[in-house]
């Protein structure tokens, strides 16, 4: 097919490097990118720490995606409002789901509904400016419980243990910097149903917390191997190797010397199940189960405990968010797919297709690995009739949808970085975080 026409549903790290693939091999091509939100860039943008300004670097290599020939941006165009799955596929020859995985996955244990208590999806849309997150003012009390371990629930508990001018070079928005600033967290517990051997976080961001002017790292030494097990696959003994140093390390110090003064004491609590929360209209306590660990998995040994948490923020896994009429795995929570294809003419790629794993540049492999699937389709394919952006400009014109094109990001980057150096204290940007705000920034 010499020009075929390809929709991607999201435009975030995955759907540029599809785009980027396609683009590269298909010269001709016309690439339009929807997201339902007015910017672009996805996690990189509302999921990846705001602190962590070094990874937020790949969304230049991004911004040059979406300024190509032949590729246009659509933003604030949501699927199964604005336009529907099965116009899309009506109206592209190829259509490529991109869309991450979103939605918190829930404690299920009792007490989950208490006020106090939130997914860390919410919770990091929230701080990150996400429009429809942005109301959620959570209540941020002395004591807070962080169930996972994983760089989302390290990311968490760094951003509430740092000062503010520890936060003043992040884009961490106004509103969540004043919360953080007015918070009286005196606690943070960091809890992992299973050891510290099968923690999914990465050691540069567990080093970071030795880093931190006021919080005191506390590890009880009794909870840590002296050695990783030498069953465990190369890789994951390497990355387990290195976190039980800095656990080591961390354990040695206790609450002596020079943490004994740090007003904030952050707890690693390894083999304890989470099984209710405790309170009356707010959450008050949060009660554990210990657990040891047979072959990979938490198994409960029916010994309980209790800690103070008057905040508990579950950070243990997301899931995609179908669309109507997209074919969805309900059980796993993403696309139904078969390595990557959907259905004729669908694909997907990234988080969607295979659940929430990795970071950002391992979306990259994948979304690679997709786009060859779709050049070797479309080599089969002699001719098409799909009219792409023309049958999908004159539908959205007719129901008074106006996307967000690339210049219009362009305003909003602008607006932000302006309203940053006006602020002067080193922030990057200063990011709206209101939906009529961005619009009327794009359409200025």
């Amino acid at each position: 097919m010499s020009h075929p026409h390809i929709a991607i549903v999201g435009a975030g790290p995955s759907g540029c490097y599809v785009a980027d693939a396609l683009g590269r091999k298909l010269p001709a091509v016309r690439i339009d990118i929807f997201d339902r939100l007015p910017t672009p860039f996805g996690l990189v943008r509302g999921g990846v720490a705001p602190d962590h300004q070094g990874t937020k670097n790949i969304a230049r290599q991004f911004e040059r995606t979406l300024g190509k020939d032949g590729v246009r941006f659509l933003g604030n165009v949501a699927v199964g409002r604005d336009i529907s799955y099965e116009e899309l596929k009506a109206a592209y020859d190829v259509v490529v789901i991109t869309t991450g995985a979103l939605a918190d996955r829930r404690l299920g244990i009792p007490g989950e509904d208490l006020d106090g208590v939130y997914g860390s999806g919410a919770f990091v849309s929230w701080y990150n400016g996400i429009p429809d997150g942005r109301e959620l003012d959570p209540k941020i009390g002395a004591s807070v419980a962080i169930i996972g371990n994983g760089n989302v629930a390290l990311d968490i508990a760094r951003l509430l243990g740092k000062t503010p001018e520890e936060l003043a070079a992040s884009d961490l928005c106004t509103h969540a910097r004043v919360a953080f600033a007015a918070a009286p967290v005196r606690d943070i517990w960091l809890i992992g149903r299973r050891g510290p051997v099968e923690a999914s976080f990465t050691t540069a961001e567990l080093s970071e917390f030795g880093e931190l002017a006021r919080v005191a790292t506390l590890v009880d030494p009794a909870q840590l191997p002296a050695a990783v097990p030498e069953t465990l696959p190369d890789e994951q003994k390497k990355l387990a190797g290195k976190n039980l140093d800095v656990l080591h390390a961390y354990a040695a110090k206790g609450e002596q010397g020079e943490q004994a003064d740090r007003p904030l004491r952050l707890h690693f609590v390894f083999n304890a199940a989470p099984l209710k929360i405790l309170g009356e209209g707010r959450a008050r306590e949060l009660v554990l189960e210990k657990t040891r660990v047979d072959n990979g998995r938490a198994v409960m040994s029916g010994e309980t405990f209790t800690i103070p948490a008057d905040t508990v923020i579950g950070a243990i896994g997301y899931r995609s968010t179908p669309f109507p009429g997209l074919p969805f795995d309900e059980a796993r929570g993403i696309v139904a797919n078969d390595q990557g294809r959907v259905e004729p003419g669908v694909y997907t790629a990234g988080w969607c297709k295979r659940g929430p794993q990795g970071v950002v540049p391992a979306n990259r492999a994948d979304s690679l690995a997709v786009a060859e699937l779709i050049l070797s389709d479309l080599a089969n394919v002699t001719s098409g009739a799909k009219q792409g952006a023309v049958a999908v400009d004159a539908l959205l014109q007719l129901r008074g949808v106006q996307p967000v094109d690339f210049a219009g990001w362009q305003k909003i980057n602008a607006a932000e970085t302006a309203a940053a150096q006006t602020a002067g204290d080193g922030r990057p940007r200063e990011k709206l975080t209101r939906l009529p705000e961005l619009l009327a920034a794009a359409h200025t």
